[in-house]
């Protein structure tokens, strides 16, 4: 690959001295020099940042806890309620006839198995 020897290094900085010719060169290096010390500012900006976040992380807050408060009066039977519970109570009902179909069909079908001879 690149080997950067003394030699390279000469050759590259007058490669890079023709390309941006004497007069822009130093406008360069200083906007580059700029660059790099935002960055630098940003990088330690960041890792302050994370040890504000650390910081105020491991603190800890005491609440003193609430006294419970007493349960609310349940409101009035609303129309929505008693439609509740008439389903509810349909339900149930469907339930059990259900239940009741499914032991009659199988007390039939151990009818069956009691009739066959082998």
């Amino acid at each position: 690959m690149f080997d950067p020897s003394a030699p390279h290094i000469i050759i590259l900085l007058v490669v890079v001295l023709l390309l941006f010719g004497s007069t822009r060169l130093p406008g360069a290096a200083q906007a580059l020099g700029k660059s790099m010390h935002i960055f630098k500012k940003s990088v330690k900006g960041l890792d302050e940042d994370k040890q504000a976040e650390e910081a105020s992380t491991t603190r800890a807050t005491v609440v003193p806890p609430t006294p419970p408060q007493p349960l609310p009066s349940p409101p009035p039977m609303s129309a929505q309620q008693a439609q509740i519970d008439a389903l509810q109570r349909q339900l149930n009902d469907l339930q059990q006839s259900a239940g009741n179909a499914q032991q009659g069909s199988g007390s039939a079908t151990a009818g069956q198995q009691d009739t066959r001879s082998y």
